[in-house]
C-alpha cells in the first residue's frame, strides 16, 4: 500500500547527466513557488532502451508509494516519446525539455496534460539562479544545452535542440551565488560543452570563458568539465590545463569508439589517432591528469577487431574512469537500421571495456597510496580527490568541505584515508 500522506515539497527522481540534474534543482524551485508541493516530479532521460525502462518503473512505483501526489514526467525522453508515458494511467502531466524550465508550467491551475512542444524552436538558453543542489557537495553550472552534431546512434539533439550557449555573466551570477552558499568545487555541464560560444557575440570560446570565469570567481577552488570532444579543445583551454591549479587534473572525453570505421559510421569528429594526441598533449603539459571516457560496446556493424581496438586504446591511453554503454537502438537514428551485433556480444565486449578501465584505475589508485591529497567531502566519511578518486575516512568530517588526509591503502576500487596528523 501507498502512503497517503502528502509531500511537503516536490520528490524529484533524476536520471541520466548532470545537465539533468542541474534543472532538476531549477524545476524544484518552480514547484515550490507554484504552491506545487505535493507533486513527484520524473526527470527522465533517453541515451538507452534502459534508462527509459528505468523511468517507467520509478514512475508505476511513485505511484505506488504517493497514491495522492500528482506525477509530473519529464526529460528527454518525455520529449522524444511523450505518448509511451501518456499511455501510463499513472502520469498526471507530461512537460518537455523547454517547458520543465517554465515557472508557469508547474501552475496548479487545470492545464494540458501533456505540454511538449518543438524543441528545435529554441534558440536560447537562459541561465536559471539556483541556491544549491539537495544532497550534494559540488556544483553544477549549466554552460550550454543542446547539440549541432548528428552522430548517427545519438537521440538527444531531438530531445535537446540545437546547440545555445549560456552568457558568460549569467554563469557568473550563478557561481557567486553558489560560492556564497558554501560551494567550492564546479562542474561544467551542458550537451557539447566544446561548442561553447559559438553561437554568442564575439564567439567566445570554452577556454575563454573559464579563464574569465575563474577570474571573475575567486572564490571557485575547484573546476571541473563535462565530457570534451578530443580535437575541439581550445589553446585557451590547453592553457588552462598546463598552468591553472584551480582547474582538475580529471579529463573526460566523449570517446565512443577507438576504431576509424566505427568512428566514421558513427559521424564522429574525431578519429583513433585524434585521442592518442589528445591524451599525449595533456600529459606533457599537466603531467598529473587522469582520464575518464564514454563508449559504446557493440555499435552495429563492429567486428572483433574493430572492438579490440577499442580495448586497445583503453589499455594504451591508461583510461581509468570508464562509462560503458553496450549499444541501445534509438528509433528515428540512422544506426538502428544498421546491420546490429547481437546482444550477448555487446554485454561480452562492454565487460571487456570496463574490466580494462577497472585495471587502469586500480594501477592509478596504487600511485596515490601513501601520499596527502585534497579531498572534496561528500557525505561525512567519503570524498573525491582532485583526480575523483573517490576515499573513504576512518573519521568524520563535514560534507562540502575540502580537507587534507594521508592515503593509507586502496582495495583497487576506492582508497582509504586518515586525518593528517
Amino acid at each position: 500500500m501507498g502512503e497517503n500522506k502528502p509531500l511537503k515539497s516536490p520528490e524529484l527522481i533524476t536520471f541520466g547527466c548532470r545537465l539533468n540534474t542541474y534543472e532538476s534543482e531549477v524545476m524544484r524551485g518552480h514547484a515550490i513557488a507554484s504552491g506545487l508541493s505535493d507533486a513527484v516530479i520524473v526527470n527522465t532521460c533517453a541515451v538507452t532502451n534502459e534508462a527509459e525502462r528505468q523511468a517507467r518503473q520509478a514512475i508505476r512505483k511513485a505511484r505506488r508509494d504517493h497514491p495522492n501526489s500528482q506525477i509530473v514526467v519529464t526529460g528527454c525522453a518525455a520529449q522524444t516519446n511523450p505518448e509511451q508515458f501518456s499511455e501510463m494511467p499513472e502520469v498526471d502531466r507530461i512537460l518537455g525539455n523547454l517547458e520543465k524550465l517554465e515557472p508557469a508550467a508547474f501552475g496548479l491551475e487545470k492545464t494540458e496534460r501533456v505540454q511538449v512542444n518543438d524543441i528545435m524552436s529554441a534558440e536560447e538558453t537562459a541561465g536559471h539562479l539556483i541556491e544549491g543542489f539537495e544532497g550534494r557537495a559540488r556544483a553544477f553550472l549549466q554552460i550550454q544545452n543542446g547539440c549541432n552534431h548528428r552522430c548517427t546512434f545519438c537521440i538527444i539533439p531531438f530531445g535537446r535542440g540545437n546547440s545555445r550557449s549560456v552568457p558568460l555573466g549569467a554563469i557568473v551570477d550563478q557561481a557567486r551565488t553558489l560560492s556564497k552558499n558554501g560551494y567550492k568545487e564546479f562542474v561544467l555541464t551542458g550537451v557539447d560543452i566544446t561548442a561553447y560560444g559559438e553561437d554568442l557575440p564575439g564567439a567566445p570560446t570554452l577556454g575563454q570563458m573559464c579563464r574569465r570565469l575563474l577570474a571573475a570567481v575567486p572564490e571557485i577552488q575547484r573546476l571541473r568539465l563535462s565530457s570534451l570532444d578530443p580535437v575541439e579543445v581550445d589553446d585557451d583551454l590547453w592553457r588552462l590545463i598546463e598552468h591553472e591549479p584551480r582547474l582538475m587534473p580529471h579529463l573526460h572525453i566523449s570517446l565512443q569508439a577507438g576504431d576509424d570505421m566505427v568512428l566514421k559510421r558513427m559521424k564522429r569528429r574525431h578519429l583513433r589517432a585524434d585521442v592518442y594526441e589528445f591524451v599525449e598533449k595533456a600529459r606533457r603539459l599537466r603531467p598529473n591528469v587522469v582520464f575518464g571516457a564514454d563508449i559504446i560496446a557493440g555499435f552495429p556493424t563492429e567486428t572483433e577487431e574493430m572492438a579490440a581496438n577499442s580495448l586497445n586504446l583503453i589499455r594504451d591511453c591508461d583510461i581509468a574512469y570508464m562509462h560503458v554503454f553496450p549499444y541501445s537502438a534509438r528509433p528515428g537514428t540512422p544506426a538502428a537500421k544498421m546491420p546490429q551485433v547481437p546482444g550477448n556480444l555487446r554485454k561480452d565486449r562492454a565487460a571487456d571495456l570496463r574490466a580494462a578501465g577497472d585495471k587502469n584505475l586500480a594501477s592509478f589508485l596504487e600511485t596515490l597510496v601513501g601520499s596527502e591529497q585534497a579531498v572534496l567531502v561528500e557525505n561525512e566519511e567519503t570524498g573525491r580527490t582532485t583526480h575523483y578518486a573517490p576515499v573513504v575516512f576512518d573519521f568524520k568530517a563535514h560534507p562540502g568541505d575540502i580537507i587534507n588526509v594521508t592515503i593509507n591503502k586502496t582495495d583497487g576500487k576506492k582508497l582509504s584515508a586518515s586525518a593528517v596528523s
